[in-house]
């Protein structure tokens, strides 16, 4: 049982990387948003369509916007946050458990 213990973990592992990277990814196109950026950039076409799916949702759902600011990277951000606090540990715990 061993082998599926290390297999979670390092899924663990991988979890947290990639929701580490998104969370960037996210701060990246927040900042790009605030700059006049050239929307035909790859780098800035990058980051809209690998966030978009996701901020347009949170548009949708809670359309929160104070004085022309989209809210939606940080609600974004938090529920990455969230899911780092919550899941990552409790799939550490559970490969701690089988190993």
């Amino acid at each position: 049982m061993f082998v599926f213990g290390n297999f979670m973990m390092a899924f663990a592992g991988i979890v947290d990387f990639l929701l580490t990277a998104y969370m960037w990814i996210i701060i990246g196109r927040a900042v790009i948003s605030w700059v006049n950026a050239d929307p035909y950039n790859p780098i800035v076409r990058f980051l809209y369509e690998v966030t978009e799916p996701l901020l347009g949702r949170i548009r949708r759902f809670l359309p929160i916007s104070m004085a022309g600011v989209d809210l939606s990277p940080v609600i974004l951000i938090v529920v990455i946050m969230f899911l780092q606090s919550f899941l990552v540990p409790t799939l550490r715990q559970l490969a701690q458990g089988i190993g």
